[in-house]
């Protein structure tokens, strides 16, 4: 397969990626504008190191110390960090042409496959993180614990307090847990700390 052949499948590729897997998941454009630019960019580079005298190793050294950057310029997510290093790792199996034609086409679908089914809300959909600005300070963490599972009708399998701000009387806390299948009633009472933990009102 000739080299532009490789790259036309790596365009086919990048495109399923982010306007059939990721676009419709998310709903950022901003990084369907990125992803592109980053594939598209690392394709031509890529190719034209692999018809240099550049090494290589040299070229995915640049390549590391760019993704650092751009990495450091905005905050991303996780699964947007991987969409990112996806685009990357697509532009390079194309660009440096490197292992058989069969071979990197399917390297280049495993990627696009591997993120497809991970990126779902069926897989762990019960596991889910958020931070919470609670309306107390508590300095106790076996009641913070208690009472955030009261508001969310779930079971914490971690709490990272972020903030206690005994001033204004409130705690940020970073949670991860897990969902129960019935959800918390909405009648349902929270836990109630005893008189002595909460500020008076």
């Amino acid at each position: 397969m000739s080299a532009y052949a490789l790259m036309a499948v790596d365009l086919v590729a990048i495109s399923v990626l982010v306007f059939a897997v990721y676009l419709p998941r998310h709903h950022r454009r901003d990084l369907v504008v990125a992803y592109l630019g980053v594939n598209v960019g690392v394709l031509a580079v890529a190719a034209v190191l692999g018809q240099s005298t550049v090494g290589a190793g040299l070229g995915l050294g640049l390549f590391g110390v760019l993704s650092i950057i751009r990495l450091r310029s905005t905050e991303l997510s996780q699964h947007e960090v991987a969409y990112y290093f996806a685009a990357l790792a697509l532009g390079l199996i194309a660009g440096l042409d490197a292992a058989p034609a069969g071979l990197s086409i399917g390297l280049m679908a495993l990627v696009v496959v591997v993120l497809a089914l991970a990126d779902t809300r069926r897989l762990l959909s019960r596991y889910r993180q958020q931070t919470l600005v609670v309306d107390r300070a508590i300095t106790d963490e076996t009641a913070l614990v208690a009472y955030v599972e009261g508001l969310l009708g779930a079971r914490v399998d971690h709490l990272d307090v972020q903030r206690l701000d005994l001033v204004n009387d409130t705690t940020v806390v970073a949670v991860r847990y897990e969902s129960s299948a019935r959800g918390r009633a909405a009648d349902q009472v929270p836990f109630e700390l005893p008189a002595t933990e909460g500020a008076q009102r």
